[in-house]
């Protein structure tokens, strides 16, 4: 793999995400300025994970960044302020789609095949459920190395959510008791409290039988 496309650091990731979503968003303050950079990766809404890096943190990235010509550094049409533009598509050898994709993927997590549709509407515009899937697909099996892959569906849920893999390979858990501790707990809790009934009703069927003088059983 060549430096460019090498693993990305979270940080890293979240620059590249902020970079192609205000290029969509916010295109008249695009290329975008250190400041307004922090501000984006700092943005609590719509991010997962919430992140608090200083702009000294994102100069850093930037200037490794910039020797991966991942990211592009120019002074706009006023010539005075340093501003940054990402380069994320022409290195990785992606259509503006899969970009956007892996952009929102970047900046919300994973996500299902509808709720990435939904998210890229301002990025990118899918006719249908089924085009993002095919991009997702063909991000996962790329030759050159996987940049997404499908995670097993979580139980109750009907959809597969999907993760990038710009920052490196998932511990993707193989067990549904991997995957939702909450759940198992709440679980085990449920089954000790049957079981804790079930000892009383038993309980309370042989005081009664004693009573009665006969065996009896509740309903």
């Amino acid at each position: 793999m060549s430096d460019a496309l090498s693993t990305l650091s979270l940080l890293d990731a979240r620059i590249l995400g902020v970079l192609v979503e205000k290029e969509n968003t916010t295109p008249d303050a695009y290329p975008l300025t250190l400041n307004s950079l922090t501000s984006g990766c700092n943005q609590k809404s719509s991010r997962d994970p919430v992140m608090n890096v200083s702009e000294s943190a994102i100069q850093a990235a930037l200037e490794e960044l910039r020797g991966r010509t991942l990211v592009l550094e120019t002074y706009g049409a006023s010539g005075r302020v340093l501003r940054y533009a990402q380069n994320f598509g022409k290195c990785y050898g992606l259509p503006t789609a899969s970009v956007a994709l892996l952009a929102t993927l970047i900046l919300r997590g994973a996500l299902t095949v509808s709720e990435l549709r939904a998210n890229c509407e301002r990025l990118y515009h899918f006719d249908d459920a089924s085009s993002v899937e095919a991009y997702l697909e063909e991000l996962a099996a790329r030759s050159s190395g996987a940049l997404a892959i499908r995670l097993p569906k979580q139980p109750g849920s009907r959809e597969h959510r999907w993760v990038h893999l710009l920052c490196g390979e998932l511990a993707i858990p193989t067990h549904s008791h991997e995957i939702d501790h909450t759940g198992m707990t709440a679980r085990s809790e449920l089954e000790e409290r049957v079981s804790q009934l079930e000892q009383k009703v038993a309980e309370l069927q042989a005081a009664i039988s004693q009573i009665v003088g006969s065996p009896t059983t509740l309903q």
